[in-house]
C-alpha cells in the first residue's frame, strides 16, 4: 500500500528511496505522487523509441556490411571501424550524460540527441568513403548516448527496487521491436534498392520521437550543476579511444601492426592517469570506489566480459551466411532477426526465474549455456537446416536476454540513493566499451586466424573466430560464480521466497 505523504517515513520503505530520489540535485523540490506515477508509466514507451532507432540501426548495418563495403569502396572487415567508432561514441558520452540532463535539463537533451541521431544518420547516407562513413557513425553514437541514459535514470528513480526487475523487462519489450524489423528491412532494402535508405528510415521514426517527448514527457528545467571533471572526461575518452581503437587498427592488415600497439599503449597509459586522477578527485565523472561493493563488481564484470560475445555476432554472423554461405543480405537478415524472439519470450519469465533460481544460480547458468550456443554459431555450416540455425539463434537470444536482465537489475541491488547515478554511468559505458571490444576482438580473432592458416577470411575461419569469442566469453562465470547465493535479493525477491518456505510468517523484508 503507498504511504501517505502525511505519514511518517518507515525504515522498510528505505529501500524503495533509491527508485524516487537516486542522483536527485540537491535543493529540487519533491515531485508530486502523480509525477512519480508518470515515469514509471511513460517514459519506458518515449525511450523506446530511441532504443527502437539504436537497435535497429545497428542490425540494419550488420545485415548490409557487404554491400555498403562495396558501396564506399572497402573491405567488411575494415567497415567494422564504423561499428567500432558508435559503440565508442557511446561509451565517450555517455558520462556525461547525466551532467547534461542536470544542467540543460533532460527533456531538451533528449530531444537534442535525437535531433543529432538524425544528423548521423543523413550523413551516413551522404558517405562516400569509409572515413566519411565513421565520422557519420560516430556523430550518432554523440545523440545516442544523450538518448538512453537519460531515460534510464528516470526510470531507475520512479522505480522501488522490489519492482526493479519488472520494470528492466518491461523496458526492453519495445526495444527488441528494432532487431525483429532491423535485419529482414536492412537486408530487403539493400538486396532490391540502395543501402543508403537505411539511414533514411531513422527521420520518420525521429521525428516521432520528438514529437513524443515533447508532449509527454515532464518539464525537467535545468539548474545549476557541479562542475564537469574535465579532466576526467578527457583521460577516460582518450584510454577509451586507445583500448577499441588499437585493438581495431591491430586487426586491419593494411595498416602496420606497430600502429595499434602504440594506440593501445597510449590508451592504457590514459587509463592509469584516469584511475590516479579519480582517487584524488572528490567526484570523478567515473567513481570507482563503487567496485568496492562486491554485488555492483561482479555485475560490471560479469556483465562486461559476457557482452565481448554479444558484440561479436552482429560483426561475425552476417560474414559467416553473406561470405561463408553466400546468402544475400535479405535472407541474411531473415535468419538474424530470429534471435529477437528468443531475447522478447524471456522477458515475460525473466521475474519468476529470478525468484525461483536467485541471481547467483541464474547468471551461472545463463553465461554457461549461452557461451556454449555462441560456440554452436562455428557449427554451421553452407548445408545446415535454416530451422536448425533459427533453433540456435532463437535459444541463444532468450538466454542472453535472461543474462542481461538479471545483470541490468543486479547493478542497482546494492547502491544507495547517492550512488545510483554514478551506478548507471558506469554501467553504460562499460557496456558500450565491452561491445565496441567485441566487435574489435572478433576482428582481431579473424585476421590472426587467417594468417596463421594463410587462407582468405571464409566459413572456416569465422568459425574459428566464434570459438574463440565464446572461450572468451565464459570468464565471465568467475564473478557470477563468486556472487552470495542470496546475493540481489531485495530485488529478486529469491531469499524472501526461501525464507516463508521455511515456515516463517509474514512478509520478510531484507536490507539493501
Amino acid at each position: 500500500m503507498m504511504q501517505n505523504d502525511t505519514d511518517p517515513p518507515r525504515a522498510a520503505d528505505k529501500e524503495t528511496d533509491i527508485g524516487r530520489d537516486a542522483g536527485k540535485p540537491m535543493g529540487e523540490p519533491p515531485v508530486p505522487e502523480a509525477e512519480e506515477e508518470r515515469p514509471r508509466r511513460i517514459v519506458p514507451l518515449v525511450l523506446a523509441v530511441a532504443l527502437f532507432m539504436e537497435q535497429m540501426d545497428s542490425t540494419v548495418i550488420s545485415t548490409s556490411l557487404p554491400a555498403i563495403a562495396h558501396g564506399i569502396g572497402t573491405t567488411p572487415v575494415a567497415l567494422k571501424l564504423a561499428l567500432t567508432s558508435y559503440l565508442l561514441s557511446l561509451a565517450i558520452f555517455i558520462p556525461i550524460s547525466g551532467w547534461m540532463a542536470d544542467r540543460f535539463g533532460a527533456k531538451t537533451v533528449f530531444r537534442t540527441a535525437i535531433a543529432v541521431f538524425m544528423v548521423g544518420s543523413l550523413a551516413c547516407a551522404a558517405s562516400g568513403s569509409l572515413t566519411a562513413f565513421v565520422v557519420s557513425r560516430f556523430l550518432q553514437g554523440v545523440g545516442g548516448a544523450m538518448m538512453t541514459p537519460v531515460g534510464r535514470l528516470v526510470l531507475v528513480r520512479a522505480t522501488p527496487k522490489n519492482d526493479l526487475v519488472a520494470a528492466m523487462s518491461w523496458l526492453s519489450i519495445p526495444a527488441l521491436i528494432g532487431p525483429v524489423v532491423g535485419p529482414p528491412v536492412g537486408g530487403f532494402i539493400t538486396t532490391y534498392f540502395s543501402w543508403h535508405w537505411i539511414f533514411l528510415i531513422n527521420i520518420p521514426i525521429g521525428i516521432a520521437g520528438i514529437s513524443l517527448s515533447g508532449i509527454v514527457l515532464p518539464n525537467m528545467p535545468g539548474s545549476a550543476a557541479e562542475r564537469l571533471d574535465f579532466t576526467g572526461f578527457l583521460l577516460s575518452a582518450i584510454a577509451a579511444s586507445g583500448l577499441v581503437f588499437g585493438l581495431s587498427v591491430v586487426s586491419l592488415p593494411t595498416l602496420p601492426p606497430v600502429v595499434g600497439i602504440l594506440v593501445l599503449l597510449t590508451g592504457l597509459a590514459s587509463g592509469y592517469l584516469y584511475l590516479v586522477h579519480a582517487r584524488r578527485t572528490a567526484k570523478p565523472i567515473l567513481d570507482f570506489r563503487l567496485f568496492g561493493n562486491p554485488v555492483f563488481r561482479a555485475a560490471i564484470l560479469g556483465g562486461s566480459l559476457f557482452r565481448l560475445g554479444v558484440g561479436a555476432i552482429p560483426f561475425l554472423l552476417p560474414l559467416l551466411l553473406q561470405i561463408g554461405f553466400g546468402l544475400s543480405p535479405f535472407h541474411s537478415g531473415l535468419l538474424t532477426f530470429s534471435s529477437a524472439f528468443g531475447a522478447l519470450g524471456m522477458k515475460f519469465l525473466a521475474t519468476r526465474a529470478l525468484r525461483a533460481g536467485g541471481f547467483r544460480r541464474i547468471l551461472s547458468f545463463g553465461a554457461l549455456v549461452g557461451s556454449l550456443f555462441l560456440a554452436a554459431n562455428g557449427l554451421f555450416t553452407i548445408s545446415t537446416p535454416h530451422w536448425v540455425i533459427i533453433a540456435v539463434l532463437v535459444t541463444g537470444g532468450f538466454l542472453r536476454s535472461l543474462v542481461f536482465t538479471s545483470i541490468n537489475t543486479l547493478v542497482f541491488a546494492d547502491l544507495d540513493k547517492q550512488q545510483a547515478s554514478q551506478g548507471t554511468a558506469i554501467a553504460a559505458v562499460a557496456q558500450q566499451i565491452s561491445i565496441a571490444l567485441g566487435v574489435a576482438v572478433a576482428g582481431v580473432f579473424l585476421q590472426a586466424i587467417s594468417h596463421l592458416t594463410a587462407t582468405p577470411v571464409g566459413a572456416g575461419t569465422i568459425s574459428i573466430a566464434f570459438f574463440c569469442v565464446a572461450a572468451l566469453t565464459l570468464f565471465a562465470l568467475i564473478p557470477f560464480f563468486n556472487l552470495s547465493p542470496d546475493a540481489g535479493s531485495t530485488v529478486s525477491g529469491h531469499r524472501l521466497r526461501i525464507a516463508n518456505a521455511s515456515g516463517r510468517k509474514g512478509p520478510v523484508r531484507q536490507r539493501s
